[in-house]
């Protein structure tokens, strides 16, 4: 924890002059990356390239992503977590910043976009797991979940602004001035991690090796029930909502009620997200984890309506709830694993918590279309829904996740 926060321990979030830098540099860095996938989408097709050539692209940022999810987890419980996050968005904003430039001289290949986006991938999955992990060292554990649900409300609330003025931007100025964009808020949030002070939480002089680094987190991960249990319920919840959905969810509208329809149906989801998270600021119940994780079933809603009842409306009602749960769902689950698991090994944790939780939606994604050509769009989604229900079904009678009680665990930290 930073010297500022156990020094003042009553006071709110922003406060804390290291949280209000993480706060910013993570916001920063979403906004830029809101706008980049439109803009790296009509750099390929103003290129001549191809929806493979595209898919390419986009795939070579995903595959080093989710690689070096373990890496950049054992990097940030041994060294300095904001070093590793300035480091991180260095190279991202270098790597993005060659993009812009090749994009606006008109000198890309799809090649060169590949390699640059495999840089700019693993820079992004080694800082993951310390930004996640860092929070709890700028703030005291009274004022975590407040700071929880604001780094959450950032995430998802600069994700849309970045979506939008990626639009606007690249129609006007170009896409290779969104990626320039892109580049500028990972430059700009580089300065922001170099000023967080914090206390490491990797002993100095550790003379374990990455391979045991790596061991020890897969221990503590794999000891805790609860945390496998909802991280095996995200693999099917992933798979079939962020994965196959995702992939048949606009076949479906082409079909019937169109691709606008679409598109509010996404962003009725984007603000219940939001709302989800502002509950979540004043919303403190005992077993949030374990509500947190029922609610986890409303995501089944659009996908039984996309499947059975396809309208524009009701989507989004069903979206917009969805959405809610998860934002709920998202605030608890990073309290429960920062206030339960060691400081030294909740990077690694967080790690192979995404790694379980990214790995599946490409497998949703690659096995929707041969499914709905074999079974039929209706029975995929709606076997999609079944799982989910199952899923969170099982989960939600996990003894360890229906025990678990976070206030008590934030008492036991302020005695």
């Amino acid at each position: 924890m930073s010297r500022e926060s156990a020094a003042l321990p009553s006071k709110r979030a922003f406060h804390y002059a290291s949280f209000r830098n993480l706060f910013f540099a993570r916001l920063l860095t979403v906004l830029g990356n809101g706008i980049a996938p439109i803009a790296l989408a009509f750099a390929v097709l103003d290129m001549g390239g191809t929806a493979a050539d595209l898919g390419i692209v986009i795939a070579s940022r995903s595959i080093f992503n989710v690689a070096f999810l373990l890496i950049g987890g054992v990097l940030a419980d041994r060294y300095a977590r904001s070093k590793v996050l300035l480091y991180s968005s260095v190279i991202a904003a270098v790597s993005q910043a060659v993009v812009a430039c090749l994009v606006l001289d008109g000198s890309a290949t799809i090649a060169l976009l590949a390699v640059l986006g495999a840089i700019n991938g693993a820079a992004a999955g080694a800082s993951l797991p310390a930004s996640q992990s860092m929070v709890p060292q700028t703030v005291p554990v009274h004022s975590l979940r407040e700071a929880n649900a604001f780094i959450q409300l950032g995430i998802y609330g600069g994700t849309v602004l970045g979506a939008s003025l990626g639009g606007v931007l690249i129609s006007v100025m170009g896409p290779g001035w969104g990626l320039a964009v892109d580049a500028l808020g990972f430059a700009a949030s580089a300065p922001l991690y170099l000023m967080i002070r914090i206390h490491s939480t990797q002993p100095q002089g550790s003379q374990s090796n990455i391979l045991q680094d790596l061991k020890d987190g897969w221990t503590e991960f794999i000891s805790r029930s609860w945390v496998w249990a909802i991280v095996v319920q995200f693999t099917i919840v992933n798979a079939a909502f962020s994965g196959v959905m995702m992939i048949l969810g606009p076949v479906v509208a082409d079909e019937t009620f169109g691709r606008a329809g679409w598109g509010m149906a996404i962003a009725a989801q984007s603000a219940g997200l939001i709302v989800g998270s502002v509950i979540a600021l004043r919303w403190r119940p005992r077993r949030d984890l374990l509500i947190g994780t029922i609610l986890t079933a409303f995501c089944a809603g659009p996908i039984v309506v996309l499947a059975l009842l396809p309208s524009t409306p009701i989507l989004m009602v069903v979206f917009f709830i969805a959405g809610a749960g998860f934002g709920l769902f998202g605030v608890a689950w990073a309290q429960s694993l920062q206030t339960h698991i060691p400081p030294e090994k909740l990077a690694r944790v967080y790690a192979y918590d995404a790694l379980g939780s990214f790995v599946a939606i490409p497998v949703g994604e690659l096995a929707a279309g041969p499914l709905a050509m074999h079974y039929g769009n209706e029975k995929v989604l709606l076997a999609c829904a079944v799982a989910v229900l199952l899923a969170t079904f099982a989960a939600s009678f996990t003894p360890s996740i229906r025990r678990l009680d976070n206030a008590a665990q934030v008492r036991q930290h302020q005695v």
